[in-house]
């Protein structure tokens, strides 16, 4: 928590006092009325919180698994919160906790109590993950929400939003997250390397050791047993770089990446086998630079969207968010170990194609913002977006009881020629984001058909053993 005043100080160590040996609030003076809130351009607070931390991303940057953990660390402890609040004034939870659900002490149920359960959980929780950076702008968004200073008293601090996040911090504490150990390249033919060739030169991947959380996989996840979990085989189910690019599975792969990934023709590949709305379909999905939401952020946007429709209440929106964030943080580790730590270290498309003699011009279609032909910074066997984009589909569909959900989507790659597409079903969106990959030069095939079988492996471990229905 923020520190309080020091009037504020004593009053909460009174609380605590009173809490702690007699376990009512039985003595405690009432707390001064709380201020109606201001009005409110996002209805549900956990969609508010959300949007907060979509913002807070933007202005980091950063890769997508510290994205996916945040995520799932605000969301759980939200979902816990709403359950603890559930549990005080509604008499009964209809499913299990992410961690625990605290039946608080209270006489009566104060103004707008739910909302700032959740709200207060969310902000302590971001505070904790981006408060070195981000202070002012997330003080800027409990004003807005609120109408007072984060550091106010509030009872419900002590009752039960401290214990929600001391307990979620707790949880994540030495999960391997501050791992900062670099990547050491390897040289065998088919490694990957950073793709800075002179016509391609990317400061931010111009060395091994630039590669992007190459430990990630590593990292304890929310509900599987490990990283490996779900590991699929090595590409084409060869066990070496040299049995890999031995295969005629793997020229086919480089070829349907060549024609499908190309900037633009070239004289040894005239022909981009690329539709316009594929092309569309690349960039829509991006979402790869810093200022972008990045890939978990674009699903979680969407899950709002969706909510909003769907008419879903705080308590429904709380389980939601946080299974699908449960779920997408396990894919980012799940993903991190089948691209770092597995026999088969992927090299990118332009890699294969160039130094494979194939092409010495050819570039993906994935650009940076200055305008520089790029590959991301790290392997390219399995795709992140395709395991994050199943993951996500694959509890919605679980969710809602249905994969056949029509929905709009919207993107923040300011390269996308539109800014909304529209699916028929999760499990269409998720299969776009996977062969936007593809069609952006920065993937082959069985990078996005082993990341959505991954994925979707992800989400219904997640959606059967955890927060089930009591």
């Amino acid at each position: 928590m923020r520190a309080p005043t020091s009037r504020n100080r004593l009053r909460a160590l009174a609380v605590a006092a009173v809490l702690a040996t007699t376990g009512t609030l039985l003595t405690v003076s009432p707390q001064p009325a709380q201020a109606a809130l201001p009005p409110q351009t996002i209805k549900d607070p956990v969609h508010y919180w959300n949007d907060v931390l979509l913002n807070v991303v933007r202005r980091e940057g950063g890769g997508p698994g510290p994205m996916a953990r945040a995520a799932a660390m605000m969301n759980a402890a939200i979902y816990d919160a709403e359950s603890s609040y559930q549990l005080r004034w509604k008499g009964k939870i209809t499913s299990e906790p992410y961690i625990h659900a605290e039946k608080y002490a209270g006489w009566f149920e104060g103004p707008d109590e739910e909302e700032r359960v959740v709200g207060r959980t969310a902000y302590n929780i971001l505070l904790k993950l981006y408060g070195k950076n981000q202070t002012a702008y997330l003080d800027a968004r409990f004003r807005e929400r609120f109408g007072t200073e984060p550091t106010g008293f509030d009872l419900l601090d002590t009752t039960v939003v401290g214990k929600m996040v001391t307990q979620m911090m707790d949880a994540r504490n030495g999960d391997g997250s501050d791992d900062d150990r670099v990547y050491v390249g390897d040289s065998a033919t088919g490694a990957w390397r950073p793709t800075s060739y002179p016509d391609m030169r990317d400061p931010n991947c111009a060395q091994a050791s630039q590669a992007v959380t190459p430990y990630w996989g590593q990292v304890k996840p929310f509900a599987l047993t490990s990283g490996s979990q779900f590991r699929p085989p090595t590409p084409g189910l060869y066990g070496t770089y040299e049995q890999l690019l031995a295969g005629d599975a793997y020229k086919a792969q480089v070829e349907a990446a060549r024609s499908a990934g190309a900037d633009k023709p070239t004289a040894k590949t005239p022909v981009i086998n690329r539709t316009p709305d594929q092309e569309a379909a690349a960039w829509f999905w991006a979402n790869d630079n810093d200022g972008t939401y990045k890939p978990p952020g674009q699903l979680l946007q969407a899950t709002r969207e969706i909510a909003t429709t769907r008419g879903l209440n705080t308590y429904e929106n709380a389980k939601l968010f946080a299974l699908v964030s449960i779920a997408m943080a396990d894919a980012g580790i799940a993903v991190r170990d089948v691209k770092f730590l597995t026999p088969i270290d992927l090299w990118r498309p332009v890699s294969a194609i160039r130094e494979g003699g194939l092409d010495p011009e050819w570039k993906p279609l994935l650009k940076n913002p200055a305008g520089v032909n790029v590959s991301p910074c790290f392997p390219a066997w399995a795709s992140g977006h395709a395991t994050f984009g199943a993951a996500w589909a694959g509890i919605m569909k679980r969710y809602f009881g249905s994969d056949r959900i029509a929905f709009d989507m919207t993107t923040d790659e300011p390269r996308s020629p539109v800014k909304s597409r529209h699916f028929t079903s999760f499990s269409a969106a998720a299969r776009e984001n996977a062969y936007s990959r593809i069609w952006l030069g920065v993937h082959f095939p069985w990078d996005a058909e082993d990341g959505l079988t991954l994925g979707d492996k992800i989400a219904n471990h997640v959606f059967t053993t955890r927060l089930r229905t009591l």
